[in-house]
C-alpha cells in the first residue's frame, strides 16, 4: 500500500479528532466523552436492542456494557431484557436521557457551524462536498462480506427485497415459480456459495455463484439494497465471485439479466463482460453475458 496514502490518511485523522474536539473528556461542553455521547444519539427516540447498538458502532459488548452502566448511574437512560428472550436486552431513554440528547444535538449543530464559519462561501461547498465524497468512501469501507447458507435469515431477508423489486421493475412482473432459480443445494459449496454483505450488522446485498463441473462459472441472484447503492458494492461483488469462479478452476464467468435493469448491464459492461447468445431459457433475462477470467494457478 502506498506510504504516501497512509500518511495522509493519519493526517487526516489527527486534524479531525483534534478539530471536534474528540480527545477531551467533556465533549461540547458535557460531563462526559464522545463515547457516552455518541451512544445517546445512536439509541434515539424509540430505544435500541443493544446487540444491534453494538453492530451498529463496532464496539465490543465489554465496553457497550460499561458505557451504558455510566448512563444508567446518571439516569439518561434504561436497560431491560425483552420478555420473550431475556437474552436479548433493549436500551431507552429516560426523559432526562432525551434531553440531555437534545442538548447534545444544539451543541453538535454549533460545532458544525464553527467549523464552517471561518470559511467563504465557495470554501464550505468545497468542504461540505468532500465531507460527503469521504463519508460515502468510507461508508464502502465498511461494508463486508461473508460466504453463509442460503437459508441463512439474512440471505432470505435479502432475496425477498430483491424479488419485490424485481416485481416492481419488470413489465410483466415477477414470478419466482417462472424464473430459473438454482436451488440452495447449488449455492453451497462445492457446488457453489452465497454471499452477503452487510453494513453496521445489518444485510444490504447479496450474490450468488453456481460452480458446476461441467460448465461455466454463474452469477445468480445478485441484488444491492437501494440505501447501499453508489458504494461499488455491485463490482465488489462481481470482483469477489470472479476471484472465487477462478480459485475453483473456472476460466468462463456468466450471467443473465432483465432489460429493465439498466444500471446493471452498464456494470456488466464496464467490468468486462461481453453480450452472448442466450445459454439457458430464463424466462425473465433478455440478456445474456460471459466473461474470459484466469484461472487460479494450481502451484
Amino acid at each position: 500500500m502506498d506510504a504516501t496514502q497512509i500518511d495522509q490518511v493519519r493526517r487526516f485523522n489527527r486534524t479531525v479528532t483534534e478539530r471536534v474536539g474528540v480527545l477531551h473528556d467533556h465533549y461540547l461542553g458535557r460531563g462526559r466523552p464522545i463515547g457516552e455521547a455518541r451512544l445517546l444519539w445512536e439509541i434515539g427516540e424509540q430505544g435500541k436492542d443493544v446487540r444491534r447498538l453494538r453492530e451498529r458502532l463496532g464496539l465490543d459488548s465489554g465496553y457497550v456494557s460499561r458505557l451504558l452502566r455510566s448512563l444508567e448511574t446518571e439516569g439518561l437512560v434504561t436497560v431491560e431484557p425483552q420478555p420473550q428472550d431475556r437474552r436479548v436486552r433493549t436500551v431507552r431513554l429516560t426523559e432526562a436521557g432525551r434531553v440531555e440528547r437534545a442538548l447534545l444535538d444544539t451543541r453538535s449543530d454549533e460545532l458544525a457551524g464553527s467549523l464552517l464559519e471561518p470559511l467563504n462561501a465557495a470554501q464550505r461547498s468545497r468542504l461540505v462536498a468532500a465531507m460527503a465524497e469521504v463519508d460515502r468512501l468510507l461508508t464502502a469501507a465498511t461494508v463486508t462480506l461473508d460466504a453463509v447458507d442460503p437459508d441463512h435469515p439474512d440471505g432470505e431477508r435479502c432475496l425477498r427485497s430483491y424479488f419485490a423489486e424485481l416485481q416492481e421493475r419488470f413489465e410483466t412482473g415477477f414470478d419466482p415459480a417462472r424464473s430459473l432459480l438454482p436451488d440452495a443445494g447449488e449455492l453451497r459449496p462445492p457446488h457453489g456459495l452465497f454471499l452477503i454483505a452487510r453494513l453496521h450488522g445489518e444485510p444490504v446485498g447479496c450474490a450468488g455463484l453456481k460452480l458446476p463441473a461441467d460448465a461455466p462459472a454463474e452469477v445468480k441472484r445478485m441484488w444491492v439494497a437501494p440505501r447501499a447503492r453508489r458504494l461499488g458494492l455491485g463490482r465488489r461483488f462481481l470482483a469477489e465471485l470472479e476471484a472465487r469462479a477462478a480459485l475453483h478452476g473456472h476460466d468462463v464467468l456468466r450471467l443473465d439479466t432483465n432489460k429493465a435493469l439498466s444500471a446493471a448491464i452498464g456494470l456488466y459492461h464496464s467490468c468486462g463482460f461481453q453480450e452472448v447468445t442466450a445459454f439457458n431459457d430464463e424466462p425473465y433475462a433478455h440478456h445474456w453475458f460471459e466473461k474470459q477470467i484466469t484461472r487460479a494457478s494450481s502451484g
